[in-house]
């Protein structure tokens, strides 16, 4: 199938832009390349991707013309978006990546004759506090990143309502492994341990609760979205691990992997941060087969010994 991936120079984008090449898919991936994190690392996985066979292009969905890309396309995984909670960044970046982006990709999508699938991927940040329940529960998001996450699946599902949009939406828990953003909890982890340096840990976090997810347990379900799309259309989905486990002990298996303390300064609470994540997952089982495999161990295993690799001491991170 000829697919479309936004952001597909980005953490996830990348991973599932190479198992879609593995599947025998044409991909064309656009990504801004913006340096909200490492431009470098994303310049990387640009190359890396560019080789084994994508269609790669820089392209800013809230700005440029979209129209060349769209052509011919089957199948779009929209990943693209302003990530995390961070007070450093201003209201205008999340709605203009979050929001407008998402508008302007409908938009240009309306009149496609080939379109079949339009994956949404969302968070599971718009719930809220506590996002712990199923699909049906009452969004309640706590972060201007939540907000517009949640503006921006509603924008596409209100298409697929009035209009029989062909669309779904997945929201993801913790997603964590290899070519992870360097600003989230575990790169920020090992780089501290690599560095001797000190790790920032704002007030209270150190016993929030969180459905940390291997990466290939997500690519698994994203991809299981295509083959069983009678079924996912029109749905929303949790993809996650259905056991939480807190960021302490997250940060212990780190530090017994690398055999090093971590040095920790704590910062004063910071607004908008979850407290619990606990993925229900019961949807994604009975209708996509979802299974996630990879335990918390062997995942960070895995992220400890790239970052390892390819990250301590040879790009800046």
């Amino acid at each position: 199938m000829n697919i479309l991936i936004t952001g597909a120079a980005g953490f996830i984008g990348s991973h599932l832009t190479r198992k879609l090449i593995e599947q025998g898919h044409k991909v064309r991936g656009i990504d801004s390349l913006d340096s909200f994190y490492s431009v470098t690392l994303k310049r990387n996985n640009f190359k890396k991707l560019s080789k084994l066979g994508a269609a790669m292009i820089v392209l800013n969905l809230s700005e440029d013309k979209l129209s060349p890309v769209l052509k011919e396309i089957e199948v779009v995984f929209h990943l693209a978006a302003q990530p995390g909670n961070d007070p450093h960044t201003t209201a205008d970046s999340y709605f203009n990546n979050n929001l407008l982006a998402t508008q302007r990709l409908l938009d240009g999508l309306a009149r496609s004759t080939t379109l079949q699938s339009f994956i949404n991927v969302s968070t599971s940040s718009v719930y809220g506090f506590y996002a712990t329940k199923d699909e049906e529960t009452v969004p309640k998001p706590v972060s201007i990143y939540g907000v517009t996450k949640l503006a921006a699946e509603q924008l596409v599902l209100s298409r697929q309502r009035s209009m029989d949009f062909p669309a779904c939406s997945l929201r993801l828990y913790s997603v964590y492994g290899e070519k992870d953003r360097p600003d989230k909890l575990y790169p920020k982890i090992m780089k501290a341990i690599n560095n001797n340096t000190v790790f920032p840990l704002f007030k209270g976090s150190m016993n929030h609760q969180r459905s940390y997810t291997y990466v290939s347990d997500i690519i698994d379900g994203m991809t299981a979205v295509i083959d069983k799309w009678d079924l996912a259309k029109g749905e929303i989905f949790n993809l996650g691990n259905s056991t939480a486990i807190s960021t302490g002990e997250g940060l212990r298996t780190i530090e017994e992997i690398m055999n090093k303390k971590v040095k920790i300064e704590e910062l004063p609470h910071r607004p908008g941060d979850q407290l619990t994540t606990c993925a229900d997952i019961t949807k994604a089982r009975n209708l996509l087969r979802y299974d996630p495999k990879v335990s918390p161990r062997e995942g960070l295993e895995r992220t400890v010994a790239w970052y390892q690799k390819e990250i301590a001491g040879q790009i800046e991170y």
